[in-house]
């Protein structure tokens, strides 16, 4: 693709970096911005930059927030003793917008996947397994995405907390085998959350 700028073509390398977008459509998305008035570039460009250097994780579920702790670890109306373990940001979005959960979440950044080099220790499962430990928790729900890496990944986290005591269910699998949770409907997942079966019996059934 030949382009009549060189700050054109930088701006369509970094744009199509991101995901889902092809360079085609960077150069499109940059074609537009230069239409637009200038102080709407810089609004878009300083919420980028603000979204980069502020934005913080949630010390207590690793939800990205704007304050130490997120406004729903710090809500009190929430069932506090119920956690749902999610893969990241998305699924907590996701499973929000059901408004049917009323606990709250741990979001493990990931999942165990050996052959992309991820391991337990880079996820954020040792937290949780504190908040077990100090008797925080009664029901740990597994709500990640029914693919062997998910699978995998619940069944650590389930050996690591199994002996103190703690209820553990996983989501109905109404979600379809191999799908992401971020792309099921609100109803789908609504559905799955009331109707979550304990661990062990989703287990024994693979």
């Amino acid at each position: 693709m030949e382009f009549p700028s060189k700050l054109l073509e930088k701006a369509v390398e970094e744009v199509s970096q991101l995901p889902g977008i092809g360079k085609r459509t960077a150069l499109r998305l940059m074609l537009h911005i230069l239409k637009q008035p200038e102080e709407q570039t810089l609004h878009l460009a300083e919420a980028l930059l603000k979204l980069r250097k502020d934005i913080i994780f949630c010390k207590s579920c690793h939800n990205i927030s704007d304050l130490e702790i997120c406004d729903i670890c710090a809500n009190d109306s929430r069932d506090h003793q119920t956690i749902c373990v999610v893969e990241d940001v998305r699924d907590v979005m996701a499973l929000e917008n059901t408004q049917i959960f009323k606990g709250i979440y741990h979001v493990l950044g990931g999942k165990i996947s050996p052959i992309d080099g991820v391991g337990p220790s880079q996820l954020n499962i040792q937290t949780l397994v504190e908040k077990v430990k100090a008797g925080e928790v009664k029901e740990i729900i597994f709500a990640l995405s029914s693919t062997m890496e998910g699978d995998t990944t619940n069944f650590y986290i389930y050996k690591q907390v199994k002996d103190y005591g703690v209820v553990t269910s996983t989501i109905a699998r109404g979600i379809a085998v191999g799908d992401e949770l971020e792309y099921a409907d609100e109803v789908t997942l609504g559905r799955s959350l009331v109707h979550r079966v304990p661990f062990e019996n989703a287990f024994k059934a693979v």
